[in-house]
């Protein structure tokens, strides 16, 4: 990749650190200076410092006390500003803090995307959970990568980014007050990770990554760490890195990598990356999957492609490559970004090309072929089949008891197939069913409706219970899925020879007015569309007093 296109990345993912050193804060203070010797402003050229700048409505004292930590005053940083009395600042005016005197607490991150199985390991109880978006992330947390990887962002907008088999610990997640300025001491026990970490101050803020072998501090950059019981390797894309053996370290420009052996005694062992590969132009927009991504051949033995999506983080998928072509495939509708690496001969991944696109996929309606629009089955789990006529779709068959859909009987599963078995079998009645097809995640389409009957005997329908009102009797019974009505009958004897009342109810119970004194029987029978067999459920007698 280009300098200016990391630096369009870099200034896309980090907003700049509110830091600055004394001989920049002079000009700012809009309020009285007083006298101050020569020794006071040698030392404060050289005291890392924040600027705080008094919004509406605040108070130096109030200001002073959230930010401070204990053993400073607000009356010792009025004599640090040269400033007499705390009624001369007003809202707007800024004070110098140095970074030492700032109050600490911690902070926790927080997982943005998970992809696979992570599994967090927490510092409270030593539990064993599975990592989920949006977990915090406290210190002594650790999080085990296993199969998956996860994106973790810290309080100040820094991003990790966590390989697969990977073990990472947060040793220290401190942030100093109200700055946005953070300490965050990680160890990677083993594995890999990748980072963006936001432009921090020398002897302010700090972010460091540990591992078994060799330690990585951090001034504002972009970089990977790998980490394995042979040592500890560096790759910088953007910005420096302090990285080496510990108390041993040495400044890391991009475009560097360095490398600390366990197995040998040779030091750090510093080379240049190999420079990003050309990458031929894709579409900025593509409608159709899969879709070819190819670069110039090099003479690197192979090429890592990892994909990312833009506005998450999320690492949807990386790859170890052959060749000089890879075809996308089977990625949702969103924005993403390929970041392609040559490798060298040790298997160290180089300068990356980036290259953002879009994915903009539309489904299109399936043509249905079976069953046969008013078709008749007498299996209970009849075969569904249609054909797709759009790029990278999946599709599933709906079925429901009405037209509307608003209540699914089963579906089938999620698949790029063309046929498929209902989750769970049918029973006797009239279906409605029809096919969805999604492409990139979020684009549907429907297909025609289309009915089919399922042969077969209607259960019995069940009386639940009778209440009595007066002279009035209410009956109750059990609905039965795919009966579109009931026949309801009425005797004076329970073999229902002489029938005295016949009604068809669209509902599961009815109201029945009868003679006090005399004994009823009722019963019911479900009723169905399509050539169905059905049987009277056993009869309930009925007696008013």
């Amino acid at each position: 990749m280009s300098k200016t296109g990391v630096q369009r990345l870099f200034r896309l993912l980090w907003a700049p650190a509110i830091l600055l050193t004394a001989f920049t804060t002079q000009a700012e203070l809009s309020i009285t200076q007083g006298s101050a010797s020569s020794v006071a402003d040698s030392q404060k050229a050289t005291t890392p410092e924040w600027i705080y700048t008094l919004r509406p409505g605040e108070s130096y004292g109030q200001v002073a006390g959230e930010l401070l930590a204990p053993g400073y005053s607000a009356a010792r940083l009025l004599q640090y500003n040269n400033i007499e009395k705390s009624s001369a600042i007003a809202e707007g005016d800024s004070i110098r803090i140095p970074l030492s005197w700032l109050k600490r607490q911690p902070d926790p991150a927080r997982v943005t995307t998970v992809s696979g199985s992570v599994q967090l390991i927490s510092s409270a109880d030593g539990r064993k959970l599975p990592l989920t978006s949006y977990t915090l992330i406290r210190v002594g947390d650790e999080i085990l990568s296993g199969s998956g990887s996860a994106t973790i962002a810290l309080a100040d907008g820094s991003e990790v980014r966590i390989s697969p088999d990977s073990r990472l610990i947060f040793n220290r997640l401190t942030q100093y007050g109200k700055s946005g300025m953070v300490d965050t001491r990680l160890r990677l026990h083993k594995g890999e990770v990748h980072t963006r970490v936001k432009p921090v101050i020398e002897g302010g803020a700090r972010f460091e990554i540990e591992t078994p072998s060799a330690v990585a501090a951090v001034r504002g950059t972009v970089f990977a760490l790998q980490t394995s019981v042979n040592g500890t390797s560096l790759q910088v894309t953007e910005g420096v890195v302090d990285f080496g053996s510990p108390g041993k370290t040495r400044r890391i420009p991009a475009g560097y990598s360095a490398s600390v052996s366990t197995t040998s005694n040779t030091g750090l062992s510093i080379r240049r990356l190999p420079p990003a590969p050309e990458v031929n132009p894709i579409p900025a927009t593509l409608t159709k999957l899969p879709a070819p991504v190819s670069w110039a051949p090099s003479q690197a033995p192979r090429h890592r492609l990892d994909i990312f999506e833009s506005d998450s983080g999320r690492w949807v998928e990386s790859r170890k490559l052959d060749g000089s072509e890879f075809k996308l495939s089977m990625l949702d509708n969103g924005d993403y970004e390929i970041h392609l690496a040559a490798l060298d001969s040790r298997g160290t991944a180089g300068m990356p090309a980036v290259i953002p696109f879009e994915i903009d996929l539309q489904a299109q309606s399936a043509s249905l072929v079976a069953p046969a629009a008013g078709g008749v089955a007498n299996d209970d789990m009849p075969e569904f089949r249609w054909s797709l006529n759009g790029q990278n779709e999946v599709a599933r068959v709906e079925i429901a008891e009405d037209d509307s859909f608003r209540e699914l009987v089963t579906t089938s599963e999620w698949a790029p197939e063309t046929s498929a078995l209902p989750l769970r079998p049918l029973g006797p009645g009239q279906y409605y069913w029809r096919v969805v097809t999604e492409a990139g995640g979020n684009s549907v389409a429907i297909s025609e409706t289309r009915t089919l009957v399922v042969n077969g005997s209607l259960p019995p329908v069940r009386i639940i219970s009778v209440n009595y009102v007066d002279s009035q009797v209410r009956v109750f019974w059990e609905k039965v899925r795919t009966a579109r009505e009931y026949r309801l009958q009425l005797s004076e004897e329970p073999e229902f020879q002489n029938i005295i009342k016949e009604a068809k109810l669209a509902d599961t119970t009815a109201a029945l007015r009868l003679i006090p004194g005399r004994r009823y029987f009722v019963r019911l029978k479900a009723l169905s569309d399509g050539p169905l067999t059905s049987r009277w459920g056993p009869g309930r007698e009925l007696y008013l007093e």
